[in-house]
């Protein structure tokens, strides 16, 4: 593996970072394809057109925006886009947009003529904290998430704060959710940190807490490329979050963003983990008045729990058809590879519809 460079706002934005980098020897030459959905194509891409120079001769490709469009038929819609177009082992696609964009562009880049580089750009505050770095890519397969999917790691991640300026009001609270889940699992100052931001009349996301998740998810990667170890401690909430969302995906005309459902699975994961771990009562009460002010909570019914464990036991993360979970002891303090029962995990979907309600 070799690692990804991370380019981060400082005095010099980032991309006239990017700019004077793919400028360089090392990039000249190069033939760029430019990934981005109809909202980024609009919002993002003149902007970044503008500013690096090297793109101002790329090809284009679109998809629709929304977790539907990252599947196998619009990846080998892709693929073909890129062979029409003549793109070869040494063309760089770029992939400018959310975690939606980065994990189908990634897994296109890996797929095509055995592997390509790529460079990610996300535009969303959950793609530069997450999706955006780290290498996973994927596609969902059947209802399930990123169930067919590489490690491919991206030659370049640019962080640039100045596209959360088009983020919705959605898309910001699945960033703060994934947020949440990493300081949880990996730094208690900047979890209260964050849960004082949160708080605060007029909550604002700067670029210090930004880059302090980013080193986190980076140095994480760096200790655990392939998932085997300490990565694991990244799951925590995604156990449940991707069942809630392929459930969501499944019923709901509005289905919840992949952040949104984190947030109501780092809620039932530390439910369990309360019970299980020792995981501090006052510290999950807050946390649910957080996400829930944030997140409508799910309100199942017993007929829903088969559906949802049946996600469960698909997921990836699971072996010999237990349903394994990362869970907490308290803040900072993480234990992988945990088999949580059917009956703690319908409790824990059965208590979200509770909160908030006298």
């Amino acid at each position: 593996m070799k690692p990804s460079k991370i380019i981060l706002p400082s005095r010099i934005s980032s991309l006239k970072q990017l700019n004077r980098l793919l400028n360089s020897v090392a990039y000249k030459g190069r033939r760029y394809f430019i990934l981005t959905d109809e909202n980024t194509g609009v919002h993002c891409l003149p902007r970044l057109i503008t500013e690096v120079e090297a793109f101002q001769e790329s090809e284009f490709l679109e998809i629709e925006s929304g977790e539907q469009n990252k599947s196998l038929e619009i990846a080998a819609e892709l693929w073909q886009a890129l062979e029409e177009m003549g793109a070869d082992r040494q063309s760089v696609l770029v992939n400018l947009g959310g975690g939606v964009v980065s994990d189908l562009g990634g897994f296109v880049a890996a797929g095509y003529k055995r592997g390509i580089s790529y460079i990610n750009i996300p535009t969303s505050l959950i793609g530069m904290i997450d999706a955006g770095v780290g290498g996973k890519t994927g596609v969902n397969l059947g209802g399930l998430k990123n169930q067919v999917g590489f490690f491919h790691f991206p030659e370049v991640v640019c962080i640039e704060p100045v596209f959360l300026e088009t983020l919705s009001a959605k898309d910001w609270t699945s960033g703060v959710c994934e947020m949440l889940k990493t300081f949880m699992v990996a730094d208690a100052q900047m979890y209260a940190s964050l849960v004082d931001t949160l708080k605060s009349d007029h909550p604002v996301m700067d670029n210090e807490m930004i880059k302090a998740a980013v080193h986190i998810k980076d140095g994480i990667v760096k200790a655990d490329a392939y998932d085997t170890g300490i990565r694991k401690m990244l799951n925590y909430g995604h156990t449940v979050g991707h069942a809630v969302e392929s459930f969501s995906m499944a019923h709901d005309a509005e289905p919840l963003s992949h952040g949104q459902a984190v947030g109501i699975g780092l809620i039932a994961e530390t439910f369990i983990s309360s019970k299980k771990m020792g995981f501090p009562g006052e510290r999950l009460e807050e946390l649910k008045e957080l996400v829930s002010a944030m997140v409508p909570m799910p309100k199942y019914e017993m007929k829903d729990m088969e559906e949802l464990l049946g996600y469960m036991l698909a997921d990836k993360k699971n072996h010999d058809g237990n349903i394994n979970c990362t869970l907490l002891g308290d803040l900072g303090e993480t234990v992988v590879d945990n088999i949580v029962t059917e009956v703690d995990l319908c409790e824990a979907l059965m208590m979200l519809g509770k909160i908030g309600r006298a």
